[in-house]
């Protein structure tokens, strides 16, 4: 299935206009749920947020979307943000900045 941008008064939602910071943050502690609570991400919309997925390396990402199952948004690939979706089953941690 394809993300797409969500839509609003405004058009199609951008990206940040800057780089994320250099460093990431500090991993949240505490133990991992079954997935990450739509409720509890969506309080990181429009803002940098840091996502450790239960797989591979962790990554800046700038939700803009957040539904049942899903977050989508920008995510920063080392040189440009790029719009993309994530399973929220996927996502190990995350805290936003």
């Amino acid at each position: 299935m394809a993300f797409m941008p969500p839509t609003g008064p405004q058009g199609a939602q951008s990206p940040p206009s800057s780089p994320p910071p250099q460093a990431p943050p500090p991993r949240p502690l505490g133990a991992s749920t079954l997935a990450v609570d739509p409720g509890a991400i969506s309080r990181c919309m429009f803002r940098m947020t840091y996502v450790w997925p239960r797989s591979g390396p962790g990554f800046w990402f700038f939700p803009t979307f957040v539904g049942r199952t899903s977050v989508a948004g920008f995510r920063w690939n080392g040189f440009f943000w790029m719009f993309t979706g994530i399973d929220l089953q996927r996502i190990d941690a995350f805290t936003c900045v």
